[in-house]
């Protein structure tokens, strides 16, 4: 759902996978751009970020958490969604910079989140959970971040493959993102996921768009703190306008 904005108008012409699936695919030059988790560009020196665009948040997210039944630093190992790396890495900086490195192992079914001790969740699975009144400790990754950095964090960016003639496709999707914010009200009416409140209180208030100077110095941090701790090796973006 929140990546409707900056698709609006080409769904037609765009590939709907977990972000996961989409960094593989552009990986391997199938694609010629992919909306993709922040930290496949971090991680593979091979892409170009189309300047001012992104997924982001300030603070709350409600759609990337951990969700734990004990207490943090009881938490020996978390079952991560698969669908995001972006959001694996966030959650091990967060915990590091508190001291703990518990074990990470893939979440082998959504249907299990309830009854594990400690999960991470992202995207509409996670607001699925979220929205049924679970008995979990609820950690927002979002809110989190801006608690530790007072900044916004990024979680995805449009990654353009380098090496190919793509000025016209930047255009697009710099068209498609203003087309997408112009009828952002629309969007959010007419979509089929979850209610009309909610809808209108994440993709109007937590979710945002943009991609400028404090969400590059947000990403600035995450590289620096993934650097810190050892996650890496972290490769400096390239932007293109």
């Amino acid at each position: 759902m929140n990546a409707a904005p900056l698709t609006r108008g080409l769904e037609d012409q765009v590939e709907f996978v977990p972000p996961s699936q989409l960094a593989l695919k552009l990986r391997a030059g199938e694609l010629d751009a992919a909306l993709v988790s922040v930290t496949e560009v971090l991680f593979n020196d091979r892409y170009d970020i189309l300047d001012g665009i992104a997924v982001a948040s300030l603070g709350e997210v409600k759609s990337v958490f951990l969700a734990h039944r004990i207490p943090l630093e009881e938490v020996r190992e978390i079952y991560c969604d698969t669908a995001s790396l972006t959001s694996y890495n966030l959650l091990r900086v967060l915990l590091c910079e508190r001291g703990l490195r518990p074990e990470y192992k893939p979440l082998p079914g959504y249907e299990q989140s309830a009854s594990l001790d400690a999960v991470l969740l992202i995207g509409d699975p996670a607001i699925e959970f979220l929205r049924g009144n679970p008995k979990h400790e609820i950690m927002d990754l979002g809110a989190a971040w801006f608690e530790l950095t007072r900044l916004p964090f990024v979680y995805a960016v449009w990654a353009l493959r380098r090496g190919i003639e793509n000025r016209a496709l930047r255009q697009v999707l710099r068209e498609t993102m203003n087309f997408g914010l112009d009828t952002l009200d629309s969007i959010i009416r007419d979509r089929p996921e979850f209610d009309y409140a909610f809808r209108k209180d994440y993709l109007g208030w937590h979710i945002h768009y943009h991609l400028a100077s404090d969400e590059r110095r947000g990403l600035a941090r995450f590289i620096e703190l993934l650097r810190a701790h050892g996650f890496g090796p972290v490769y400096e973006p390239v932007f293109v306008s």
